[in-house]
């Protein structure tokens, strides 16, 4: 069946040749052009894939990434691709930092845009294997569980939200533990594709991260911060931890 991406962005000119080019890719599009009517869309047909532009006549992109992002319901963790006119990178850290799993700033190519999409739907799905359902396994250091198979990370027993793509990058530190990865090897692990990223982005969300999962976020004890390097993710983490 094919992916339905619902694009929720007032300018009728890009959202009607973005609705033409991925429906040629194989995904069934949505086009609304108010944060009003998308949300409305969203809760009468749930969505695979979300394309929020950033300034929208009704609302502001911000305030509607954070509200789905802090509702009930499945579509609170869905991929949000969000989109803007502005370039500045306080746009991109802040909708990092409120839930957005990538960020793309116009013009663009629709070349990339799909790149990306499929990038955001690889994370989501995770993995698969050819020979049946058999879920992966599930990683422990102390109290912290992470589940491959369900997506899910859990603190001493309790649920550790956070978006797709920081998921990923804590798999991708967790499976490498002990060993300092940098921010151009955390990109490449996570994205799978050559794409432009900018190092700040990583910053950020290890930062959410280590908000969901450190006792004390800003001395983090789980990961830790190699001064000129990067990251890593230690190997040996106190039970109270």
């Amino acid at each position: 069946m094919a992916q339905r991406v619902l694009i929720i962005d007032d300018d009728t000119r890009l959202t009607a040749m973005l609705a033409e080019y991925l429906a040629a890719a194989g995904f069934r599009v949505e086009a609304e052009p108010t944060a009003r009517e998308g949300l409305a869309a969203l809760r009468r047909q749930p969505s695979d894939l979300l394309i929020l532009d950033l300034m929208l006549p009704d609302a502001d992109g911000f305030d509607v990434c954070r509200q789905i992002r802090t509702q009930s319901g499945a579509s609170s963790d869905i991929p949000i691709l969000m989109l803007t006119a502005r370039g500045e990178e306080t746009d991109r850290v802040v909708g990092l930092e409120i839930g957005a799993d990538d960020y793309l700033s116009k013009p663009f190519s629709t070349r990339e845009l799909l790149a990306r999409l499929r990038a955001l739907l690889r994370r989501r799905g995770g993995a698969t294997s050819p020979n049946g359902p058999a879920a992966p396994p599930i990683l422990r250091f102390g109290h912290l569980e992470i589940d491959r198979g369900s997506r899910a990370v859990q603190v001493e027993g309790h649920p550790a939200v956070m978006t797709g793509y920081q998921f990923d990058l804590l798999v991708a530190l967790a499976e490498h533990a002990g060993r300092v990865l940098s921010r151009e090897q955390l990109m490449d692990m996570v994205k799978g594709e050559e794409l432009e990223a900018f190092d700040r982005s990583i910053d950020v969300h290890i930062s959410r991260i280590r908000a969901a999962i450190e006792a004390d976020p800003k001395h983090p004890r789980r990961i830790i911060t190699v001064r000129g390097a990067g990251y890593v993710f230690a190997r040996s983490q106190d039970e109270g931890a």
